[in-house]
């Protein structure tokens, strides 16, 4: 990362105006969380009433990811350049117009197309929210503003199914996105009035439009051939549309390596255990994005939950989080992350091995809670480690760019396991309305996703070496409880949890 930003002044914690920016900030940052996860419980419903097909509502989430994981890094680029404050302005003015076009939606096309803007207004807001914070507030405070961000923003994105489902019961899957429209508005008043403006300035002048390009391109059509697979079978078009994504994602490994102001530095790929790191992540979170996908409508579709009650069903996992993540971090900086990040994935297996038990007329008690309990161990086993690896396993100059491109792993795994796991599973066309259908597929899906987490787990074992993290000094002495709140944002935003790991750096002081 590069030198600390200087803002025109700066805040303390615990006065007005600290408390207005962390306002501010937690607003917009967890409004884009909250939205990641908390369309996830409104799929049935709008697939019912805008009669979509399953592919509809694969891309009703990877249209947001889409563009979320293919623009972040590139919009922190220009925050630094034009001003935090202001495209987290933007950002937040253009979230709210996108949710509110969502939200009026007549057909699931143009649901689809506000939600890829949607992606583009996150990818604005969310990278700059960390910014301001670190611009704003004086070095004494910044660690503890930081962990009241992390926390309080992961709090709200782990929350989403739960509120997803109380907003269907309320009224409609509409007020899922309309519910944005008055807090964006909150985000912007405050932040035209106390948020001071900050800059990099350092920031590369020129910005790596060619490489986001080829990103982008790379990953729309290697998720559209995924999901059209799974409507056409291997036509002509599904395969040349992935065989376009293959090659853009080529063209951006080769402008990567030449770029003078590459959006991801190929050195930081020479560290084996970066590498290793982000391998770890991209097979854990595919598993994690077809989860938080098939699972909550398993628990509609075929055990006949109502929306707020599957929504309510992953509340375990949270509170599981909330208790265990802060001690894991602390146990992996006395003992290193390899046996954590080892035995997290394969608890978190279990876990979903036993979801495969859900049936119709399935009881929470016995066959939903052991589920969810032993995936948020096995997820609180594995975050904090997993994260802080990534984090120390990078040069400091690249410490903040390191943690976008971890987050872009995670997002592009979560994205591409939405596109593709239904279609390996048999998924497709109206099967989300059939729950022997659903069911069998789910099945399937279930399996898959616990050979990912399997593998995660034999990666970490074979690949990642057991470095103890530097001892962090001073005030940054308390760096395990945000990295465990960190943790939390990062497992339950996937994939909307962009900052978590500059957090880390931020609070260890090596800004």
């Amino acid at each position: 990362m590069a030198s600390a930003p200087v803002a025109q002044r700066q805040v303390r914690f615990g006065e007005a105006a600290g408390r207005w920016v962390l306002l501010a900030t937690v607003l917009g940052s967890g409004m884009a969380m909250l939205d990641a996860t908390v369309v996830n419980v409104a799929l049935r419903k709008i697939g019912s009433d805008l009669d979509a097909d399953l592919g509809g509502l694969q891309w009703t989430l990877n249209g947001y990811t889409l563009t979320l994981a293919s623009f972040i890094l590139l919009s922190g680029s220009l925050a630094d350049r034009f001003g935090r404050r202001r495209l987290f302005i933007i950002g937040s003015a253009w979230f709210a117009v996108a949710s509110a076009v969502c939200g009026l939606a007549p057909n699931i096309e143009l649901l689809i197309a506000a939600r890829a803007l949607q992606g583009v207004g996150g990818a604005l807001l969310t990278p700059g929210s960390l910014a301001i914070i670190s611009a704003s507030f004086s070095s004494t405070d910044r660690a503890r503003a930081i962990g009241a961000w992390s926390g309080l923003g992961g709090i709200a994105g782990a929350l989403g199914p739960f509120i997803g489902g109380w907003l269907i019961e309320l009224w409609s899957w509409r007020l899922v996105f309309l519910v944005n429209l008055p807090v964006a508005a909150m985000v912007i008043v405050v932040a035209l009035r106390h948020i001071p403006e900050s800059y990099d300035p350092t920031a590369a002048q020129k910005l790596d439009l060619t490489g986001a390009a080829a990103g982008a391109i790379g990953l729309a059509g290697l998720t559209y051939a995924s999901i059209a697979a799974g409507r056409d079978g291997l036509s002509p078009g599904t395969v040349t549309t992935g065989v376009i994504g293959v090659l853009a994602l080529v063209v951006l490994v080769v402008v990567e390596r030449r770029s003078r102001h590459p959006m991801v530095p190929p050195a930081l790929f020479a560290s084996r255990q970066f590498t290793a790191a982000n391998l770890v992540t991209f097979a854990t979170y595919a598993a994690l994005g077809s989860v938080f996908f098939l699972l909550v409508l398993d628990l509609q579709v075929v055990a006949g939950f109502s929306a707020l009650r599957a929504g309510a069903a992953l509340l375990p996992v949270t509170l599981i989080m909330l208790v265990l993540s802060a001690r894991s971090g602390a146990l992996a900086q006395r003992i290193g992350p390899r046996l954590q990040m080892t035995a997290g994935p394969l608890i978190a297996a279990g876990g979903l091995l036993l979801t495969i038990r859900i049936g119709p007329g399935a009881s929470y008690l016995t066959d939903v809670l052991p589920a969810v309990v032993l995936f948020g161990l096995g997820l609180s086993t594995l975050v904090a480690p997993l994260t802080a690896t990534v984090l120390t396993a990078a040069p400091a100059e690249h410490a903040g760019v390191a943690s976008g491109v971890n987050n872009a792993v995670a997002r592009a795994a979560g994205l591409l396991a939405v596109a593709l796991l239904p279609t390996l599973a048999g998924l497709s066309g109206a099967d989300y309305e059939s729950a022997g259908a659903f069911d069998s597929g789910y099945r399937t899906a279930m399996l898959i996703s616990a050979g990912l987490l399997i593998a995660g787990g034999l990666l970490s074992a074979g690949l990642i070496r057991n470095e103890l993290p530097a001892a962090p000094d001073g005030a940054a002495a308390a760096a395990g409880e945000p990295v465990a709140e960190t943790g939390l944002a990062h497992c339950f935003s996937c994939p909307v949890d962009g900052p978590r790991l500059e957090t880390v750096q931020l609070v260890r002081g090596r800004s």
